[in-house]
This record gives C-alpha cells, sequence and structure tokens, in this order.
C-alpha cells in the first residue's frame, strides 16, 4: 500500500464531520484505532512491533545479527482539540512509505530501521506535551507523569493500567535508548516559511506551559453586590491582557488557549478559574521574563479584587539545538535544502538531549496548524517520503 493509500485510510480516523478538526486524544478510540492502523501496516510489512513500558509504539525492520544501533523514524498519531490531519501522522505515514520504496530499490540496511508511534505528543488529554517521549528520556519523572489527570478526573496512572500497561513500569529506558543511535522526524511545516518541498530544521525555540490557579468565591450574579464580589474572572481577565502586552514587550509569544471555569453558570459568579499560558521566544530569559510579567499582573489584579492565584509550571523545553553533524549530513543528502528554526516542540526535540535528533519539514502552503486548514499537497508529501527515502538509505543502507 503506498503513501496516498495510507494516508486515505487513516484520513476519516477522529474527524469532526461539521468543523473538520481532529480529535485524536492518547488511548480514547480515534487515537486506539489509529494505533491498531500503526501495528496493522507494520505486521503486513512483516516489521517487529514493540511496545514500550511508556506507551509509546515502534516497528522495527530488523537486519539480523548487528549490534550497531538503528535509525529511528516517525512521529505522533494524537492530535490537539480540532487539530489538523497532518500534524505527526504525516511523519508516520511518510515512514511506512520510505520503507516501502527502500525494499523496492532493493536497499540492503546495515542498521535496524524503526518506526514510532510516541504517546501523547499534544499534550491534549493529560496536559504534559511529549510526555512518551519524556517517560523514555526521563525527562518527567514517573511519580508527576502516574499523577497527571484528565478532564474527566482519570489519572494516567489507570488510563496506562486500562490498555495494558503497568504504571509502575514507566520511566526511563536506558536498553531502548541504547538500540538507538540516531532519530529523524519528518513534520509538516508549521508555519509559511519554505519555498521549496522539503527543508530540514535547525533548531526549536524554547517554550513552555504553565497553569494559572485563581481561587475566589461563588455566588449569586443577581444578589451580590460588585464590592461585596470575589470573582477570580476579573485577575483572569488582567492576566490575558497582560500576556499579551508582555509578549509584545519581549519579543515573544503567548497564548492562552485553555481554561476551566467552575462551575460555569451563566447566573453564577465563578468560584474557580484555571487557565494555561503557552509561551515562547527566541531565548530563555525572554519567555522567563514575560511568565513573571504575566504573573505580577495577576497577583496584582488578584489581590484587588480579593482573590487567590497560584501559578505551577507544567513543561519547559529550553532551547533545541538538533545534533550539528547530523542536520548537515541530512542538508548535503538532499541537495542543500533550505534549514529553518522552528517554535514548535517536537518529540525530537525532548530527545536531543539523550541522542543525535534531526527533522525534516515538508511544506505547509497554508503556514496554519493546529487547526482543519492544516495542509500540504500530494506532491510535496511524497517528496518528503522520497526525502525522508533518501536520508535512510544514507544513514542506514
Amino acid at each position: 500500500m503506498g503513501f496516498e493509500e495510507m494516508w486515505a485510510a487513516l484520513l476519516p480516523v477522529g474527524r469532526d464531520p461539521g468543523a473538520g478538526g481532529y480529535h485524536r486524544f492518547a488511548w480514547t478510540p480515534p487515537e486506539l484505532e489509529c494505533r491498531d492502523w500503526f501495528l496493522d501496516e507494520a505486521r503486513a510489512r512483516g516489521l517487529r512491533v514493540e511496545r514500550d513500558r511508556n506507551g509509546n509504539l515502534f516497528a522495527w525492520w530488523d537486519t539480523g545479527g548487528t549490534d550497531e544501533p538503528g535509525v529511528l523514524t516517525g512521529s505522533h498519531l494524537d492530535s490537539v482539540p480540532g487539530g489538523g490531519a497532518y500534524d505527526g501522522p504525516l511523519g508516520v505515514v511518510s515512514a511506512f512509505a520510505a520503507i516501502d520504496l527502500l525494499r523496492e530499490r532493493g536497499a540492503r540496511p546495515r542498521r535496524p530501521i524503526g518506526i514510532a508511534a510516541f504517546a501523547e505528543e499534544e499534550g491534549a488529554r493529560f496536559g504534559v506535551a511529549c510526555l512518551g517521549s519524556r517517560l523514555l528520556s526521563g525527562a518527567i519523572t514517573p511519580e508527576r507523569a502516574r499523577g497527571l489527570r484528565d478532564r474527566d478526573g482519570r489519572t494516567f496512572a489507570e488510563v496506562l493500567a486500562a490498555h495494558g500497561t503497568d504504571p509502575e513500569g514507566i520511566g526511563r529506558d536506558d536498553d531502548l535508548l541504547g538500540r538507538i543511535g540516531c532519530l529523524v522526524e519528518l513534520h509538516i511545516e508549521q508555519g509559511r516559511a519554505l519555498d521549496v518541498p522539503v527543508g530540514v530544521a535547525g533548531a526549536i525555540v524554547p517554550h513552555g506551559r504553565w497553569r494559572f490557579d485563581f481561587t475566589g468565591e461563588g455566588n449569586h450574579a443577581g444578589t451580590t453586590r460588585l464590592e461585596d464580589r470575589r470573582d477570580p474572572m476579573q485577575p483572569f481577565a488582567h492576566m490575558i491582557l497582560e500576556a499579551r502586552r508582555a509578549a509584545a514587550r519581549n519579543g515573544t509569544l503567548t497564548t492562552v488557549g485553555k481554561v476551566q471555569v467552575t462551575p460555569n453558570g451563566v447566573n453564577a459568579i465563578p468560584s474557580a478559574v484555571t487557565a494555561w499560558l503557552d509561551g515562547r521566544g527566541p531565548a530563555d530569559d525572554a519567555v522567563r521574563r514575560t511568565v513573571a510579567e504575566v504573573h505580577a499582573a495577576a497577583r496584582a489584579a488578584a489581590r484587588e479584587h480579593g482573590v487567590s492565584v497560584e501559578l505551577a509550571e507544567e513543561s519547559y523545553s529550553e532551547v533545541v539545538g538538533f545534533d550539528t553533524a547530523l542536520r548537515d549530513r541530512l542538508a548535503a543528502t538532499l541537495g542543500g535544502v533550505p534549514v529553518l528554526p522552528t517554535g514548535a516542540g517536537h518529540d525530537a526535540g525532548i530527545l536531543a538531549s539523550r541522542l543525535p535528533t534531526a527533522m525534516l519539514f515538508v511544506r505547509n502552503p497554508t503556514g496554519v496548524s493546529h487547526a482543519p486548514a492544516e495542509s500540504a499537497t500530494t506532491d510535496d508529501c511524497l517528496a518528503g517520503v522520497e526525502a525522508l527515502t533518501a536520508v535512510l538509505a544514507d544513514l542506514a543502507c
């Protein structure tokens, strides 16, 4: 089955028939269907399937007898709420298609080639992005990961156990990491910088997520005087406005895209508001300064309205410079394609602390990502498959 047939088979899974976006959250029915698709594609090619102890999936084309660590590719299958079709799955489908091309061309790998489907990359269910690769690399403690909860209050540990993974066994896996010589992740471009079909990633800018918990006092909307209110929505509003101002001052990007209000009634003053701040920027100090300024404004507004506010850092990644030698080798293999930075986080960025990693980007003509308008032409996708095939041939064959 070629790229276009695989893509067509995966495309309907988890798609909102009205809005067109995708809802493939980790270990929910649509994402589980994607996992089954991955396993079927691997078995159809005779690849060895490996489920690691952190919920990640791997399919290996083994060479037999070699002790040399393998070349890993792939990406993830989960999505953000209402996300696009390409973010994640493009890298997985392209990896299977690249192995097909290598075999058609008579390639004989001297090192194992693996395809990964990393778990909970988007963090849409449990709130921590790249959770599977963070656990694999030791970037998050097992204790913290086990206690993460989804919107329904189910812990990560409970969900893993329900799907056959022992939550007591999660954590850094040095044995598996030792069997991976390098990782090359193919991904849709999340922006509109490419003017050719394929590029190479140079670096990932610093980025993180912070949770603001505002606690006030719930009360009646029609009988509580303004001066008697302890309304957490008021300092929350100040926090949103300051996030935009602080980003402009510091040359960063801030987004408040997720909020939970308790009790969330039209005629009730909220008792609590929880909001998440996404912060990104060109340098660590600029991002940290932005968050500090937003926190200071939130504290000042909270005091004014008789509300408390707590700040928690849920995840943070410093600037990631991909392995220079591997990056340059990819660019040379592909004939000097553009090398560009990205403001988006990826599993390749998390694993860069433990092994050589690099990324290929496929052109996105709309520049839109994490939304239904995310797109790539078939010709560009096929160019991405050819590029990945050339890279795997160079690195593994």
